[in-house]
C-alpha cells in the first residue's frame, strides 16, 4: 500500500501492545517498514520519548495511539529535525484536568487489588460498545490490559501523569501531520482531535464515524489508508 520510504515507528496505548496495531501493519503490508515499540520502562513521558527516540532511526515517522501519542509529542519536543510525519491517533495536546489526575490517582490505587475488575470498567471507554464482545476488538483489548498485568499499567499511568502541556508548541510543528479519532470516543470527545489539528499547521483530520477510542482495532482500514497517505507525503 505506502511505497518503501521513512521507517513508521508505532506507539501503543495505555496497558497496550503490539496487537493494537497489527491489524493496520497487515494492511500497510510488507512495502511499509513498520516497527512497533512498547513504553514499558520509564515513569516519565519525557523518559519514555527519550528511549524511543535513542532505538529509532534517524528520521522516521511515528504514529502514537493516546498514551502513545503523548509521548509522540514528546519526541516532536525532543528532537523536531529527526520527526518527518506525525500520526495522533485518539490522543490531546492537553494536561489531564484536576479531575482527571484525581481519577488517575484511583484506577493506580485500584489496580494493586482488583485489576480485572478494573480492566472491565475501562473496557466500555476503550471499545466503542458495538464492538465490546468482539473477538477482534473488545477481547483483544481485554487481553492486551490483563496480560500487561497491572505493574505496567501502574508505571504507563505515573508517565501519562507526568506529561508537559503540549499545546504551546503545536503551532511550532513543521513535519506532515494527521490526526485520526473516532466521533464516538468516550475518553476523547470531538472537540480534542480538532483542537490539535487546529493546532498544528496543514494537519488533516481523519473523523471515524461509528468508532470509539481503539482506531487501530475498530477501523484499521481507515487507519492504514491515513497512514499511507501520511508516509507518501514524508517521502
Amino acid at each position: 500500500m505506502a511505497s518503501q520510504s521513512i521507517p513508521l515507528i508505532l506507539l501503543p496505548g495505555l496497558a497496550n501492545d503490539e496487537r493494537v496495531w497489527r491489524p493496520v501493519t497487515s494492511r500497510l503490508g510488507a512495502h511499509a517498514d513498520a516497527r512497533f515499540v512498547a513504553l514499558r520502562r520509564s515513569q516519565t513521558m519525557s523518559g519514555l520519548a527519550a528511549e524511543v527516540l535513542a532505538g529509532a532511526p534517524p528520521r522516521f515517522a511515528v504514529a502514537g495511539l493516546s498514551m502513545g501519542g503523548y509521548c509522540a509529542l514528546e519526541m516532536v519536543r525532543q528532537a523536531p529535525e529527526r520527526v518527518a510525519a506525525l500520526a495522533l491517533v485518539g490522543t490531546s495536546a492537553r494536561p489531564d484536568t484536576p479531575e482527571a489526575r484525581t481519577q488517575r490517582e484511583k484506577q493506580i490505587e485500584r489496580a494493586g487489588h482488583e485489576y480485572p475488575a478494573l480492566v472491565g470498567e475501562l473496557l466500555g471507554r476503550w471499545v466503542h460498545p458495538t464492538r465490546i464482545h468482539d473477538a477482534d476488538v473488545g477481547q483483544v483489548a481485554r487481553d492486551m490490559a490483563l496480560q500487561s498485568g497491572p505493574a505496567i499499567f501502574v508505571q504507563q499511568q505515573r508517565a501519562i501523569l507526568s506529561r508537559a502541556d503540549s499545546r504551546p508548541m503545536l503551532a511550532s510543528i513543521r513535519c506532515p501531520a494527521i490526526v485520526i479519532a473516532g466521533d464516538d470516543d468516550a475518553i476523547m470527545p470531538p472537540e480534542i482531535p480538532r483542537e490539535l489539528a487546529d493546532g498544528i499547521p496543514g494537519a488533516r483530520l481523519v473523523m471515524l464515524a461509528g468508532c470509539g477510542h481503539l482506531a487501530p482495532l475498530e477501523r484499521p482500514a481507515e487507519v492504514a489508508d491515513a497512514l499511507a497517505d501520511l508516509l507518501v507525503r514524508a517521502a
